[in-house]
């Protein structure tokens, strides 16, 4: 492979970093950018990982899967806005409240999450979306949203309950089931009356040594 295909496969790579965090909300691991980039072996995957690292473009954090961060290019500020529960729902006295003083301000690369605008970050609480690669202590950075399809993972505010939640949405005949990503969880099922989406997740956040 000449230098200039080597450059051209790790802008592949790369690229498909990017989309693959913005799309899912987590990072993808080297069978997903094997298969995505249509790489001949995770070695060669690995090699551009490497390479990549070391121009500062990603840190990993060893021996930890999925633990790809684009730290290239920190140019945008994202209000911390509290907490979000990944588990039991939190009770909060409004939901507007979440946007009236900002924890922290946290600098975000565009690589990271984008050109979207409208965004906030609030840190999880609890373990229901392990299966998800959100932890407990992470941050999820979420665009403010109303709407959001099946399959999303939302930050969802129950009306009735005062109570505000991080799952995945699907709709179903009468009803919304909020979905955790934790076998051992069971589902929510809510009416859609009182459910109101808050936002979505565009990417996540975890401190290295988490």
């Amino acid at each position: 492979m000449t230098r200039g295909e080597a450059n051209r496969t790790r802008d592949r790579v790369l690229k498909f970093i990017r989309s693959f965090i913005a799309d899912k909300g987590y990072s993808p691991s080297v069978s997903d950018i094997v298969d995505g980039c249509k790489l001949s072996s995770p070695n060669l995957a690995q090699y551009h990982l490497n390479v990549l690292e070391r121009e500062g473009v990603l840190k990993r954090t060893p021996g930890v899967f999925r633990s790809i961060q684009l730290v290239q290019g920190a140019n945008t500020e994202v209000p911390l806005l509290g907490t979000i529960a990944a588990g039991s729902p939190i009770p909060v006295p409004e939901s507007d409240n979440w946007a009236m003083n900002a924890d922290e301000v946290l600098g975000l690369s565009r690589d990271l999450i984008g050109d979207e605008e409208g965004l906030f970050a609030l840190r999880v609480r609890g373990r229901s979306m392990i299966d998800a690669c959100i932890m407990d202590g992470d941050i999820v950075v979420m665009q403010a949203t109303q709407s959001a399809q099946d399959g999303d993972m939302v930050a969802v505010w129950l009306k009735d309950e005062h109570e505000v939640t991080l799952k995945r949405i699907y709709r179903e005949e009468g009803r919304i089931r909020l979905q955790p990503a934790n076998r051992q969880i069971e589902p929510l099922y809510v009416d859609p009356a009182n459910v109101e989406v808050q936002g979505k997740v565009v990417a996540v956040i975890r401190k290295l040594g988490h």
